[in-house]
């Protein structure tokens, strides 16, 4: 009970400085007089209630620029119910190794805009994601899987790029 009261504060913390952060990168932007059309995958995410844990290993492992980028990007965003179905000690030991993190969460991520309309075309395809490996798309009694995670939300779309959320943790 204890070490789940101290992980609990860790993620607390973590989503503190998020927040933080992220109230500091828009008035960087406004200050600097670049007003995006809108939000980005990352601030779609971040306002999302579900997508703490996400966020939260996205600045973890320096990824907030990568995806502050102009994209466009489709990422496979995974639940924060996602996360807490991985093994135990997974998601800290993924915490305490920034470069292993990095690679998961890369491997989340394709280059281009790809709505759900066009996955419809791409059952048994594999796709290259920003981490250089491949996932595959398949189509099982009408609902869409990454690899073995099933999309639960489709075209979350955001200013460069858009978001189809998992059930999942991609693990490459």
């Amino acid at each position: 009970m204890k070490k789940s009261l101290s992980n609990s504060k860790k993620i607390i913390v973590s989503l503190l400085m998020v927040l933080a952060f992220m109230f500091s990168l828009n008035v960087m932007v406004l200050a600097a007089g670049h007003v995006e059309s809108g939000p980005d995958v990352l601030d779609v995410a971040l306002e999302a209630d579900d997508f703490n844990t996400l966020t939260t290993a996205i600045i973890e492992a320096d990824l907030v620029s990568a995806l502050k980028g102009d994209g466009p990007f489709t990422v496979f965003a995974p639940t924060d119910a996602a996360f807490a179905a991985l093994p135990e000690g997974t998601l800290d030991s993924l915490l305490a190794d920034k470069e292993q993190l990095a690679n998961v969460l890369l491997y989340h991520v394709v280059a281009g805009k790809v709505m759900a309309e066009d996955v419809l075309t791409m059952d048994g395809a594999m796709v290259e994601t920003l981490l250089g490996k491949d996932i595959k798309i398949s189509i099982k009694d009408g609902m869409v899987y990454i690899n073995d995670a099933r999309v639960i939300t489709t075209d979350i779309e955001a200013s460069n790029g858009v978001i189809h959320v998992i059930d999942t943790v991609l693990v490459p």
